[in-house]
């Protein structure tokens, strides 16, 4: 039998390619936070560095689009310390995090066991993770960038001891519907299109997902209360003139776009809530029976990766 031919791994140091931890690593992962959200298996979107709580600075503050949900982020480019541990509960407690991330070169026992167990004993809303990076060479390669995580919530575990409690929350049998509903469409929007990091379908009749963009800008597949099905690009990025802007530029293309995607869209300005849309609605309902629903599905993962195609170069030309 012939041997195989194999790489050899080697790991780099860290300070080699982040000498400073605030002035090297913390803009980078701002820049590249998509690649944690992979590891987290989230779709991330960055709010904030250096973010002020009381007299100290969390290193990254972000979002959780598919959720809508604060996540906080402490960076250490050491192992951990009780200090770092510290800083956490008070970053998490500051911003009300449901997501708290420690990110670090390597865990002490201790720290990964203190996770666990405030994983085990917080409610199902708060997650605690911890994530090791790691840079890894291959064969003399330039080094690359790996999240491995050594911490991460049970969800399973969380329900079953809220239910111990007689404190879990009931989905709704409609929320079951809307989870049963999105599972399958994010699994093959990840799987086989790599269109988001999202593995969990959660009750709700909603998911964001990014558009790579600092802004609130995002691609959204839900159900509305007229019993339509809708595909969206959603602008939010806290400044209504700025989102009347972002969308009177994509309107000057209004018929290149409409004509690419073959379909025509609802341009919107919603003044009450600071925000703009540009959507195609077809009839949906969560009630519809199996067969409409997986036309339903079919039809939102296609139209999805159809507006990624046509408005992703025009955002990037806009926003870069």
């Amino acid at each position: 039998m012939t041997t195989p031919s194999l790489a050899k791994i080697e790991r780099v140091d860290l300070r080699e390619a982040w000498p400073n931890e605030a002035r090297g690593f913390t803009p980078w992962l701002a820049e590249n936070i998509g690649e944690l959200g992979e590891a987290l298996g989230m779709d991330l979107e960055l709010r904030q560095t250096e973010a002020s709580v009381g007299g100290y600075s969390l290193d990254v503050l972000a979002t959780d689009l598919n959720q809508n949900r604060p996540v906080i982020i402490e960076n250490q480019l050491e192992t951990t310390n009780h200090d770092h541990l510290g800083k956490l509960i008070t970053y998490a407690a500051g911003y009300e995090a449901n997501v708290i991330v420690w990110l670090t070169r390597d865990f002490r026992d201790e720290h990964r066991q203190a996770l666990d167990w405030l994983n085990r004993r917080t409610d199902k809303d708060t997650e605690f993770f911890g994530v090791v990076v790691e840079l890894l060479k291959i064969d003399g390669s330039r080094p690359a960038p790996q999240f491995r995580t050594v911490a991460t919530p049970n969800d399973w575990r969380k329900e079953a001891a809220a239910k111990v409690r007689g404190d879990a929350p009931v989905a709704s049998v409609r929320g079951e519907r809307y989870r049963e509903f999105f599972q399958p469409l994010i699994d093959i929007l990840r799987e086989k299109h790599k269109f988001t990091n999202v593995r969990k379908a959660q009750p709700q009749n909603w998911y964001s997902f990014s558009a790579g963009y600092g802004q609130r800008i995002t691609y959204g597949a839900n159900f509305t209360g007229q019993k339509q099905a809708r595909i969206e690009v959603y602008i939010d990025d806290g400044d209504n003139n700025r989102n009347i802007w972002l969308l009177e530029r994509l309107e000057e293309h209004r018929g290149e776009i409409e004509s690419s995607l073959g379909e025509t869209l609802d341009w919107q300005r919603l003044e009450n809530r600071r925000a703009c849309r540009i959507a195609i609605d077809r009839p949906g309902s969560i009630e519809d029976d199996a067969d409409t629903l997986a036309e339903v599905q079919d039809w939102m993962i296609d139209r999805l990766l159809k507006f990624q195609k046509v408005f992703e170069p025009r955002l990037s030309e806009l926003l870069d």
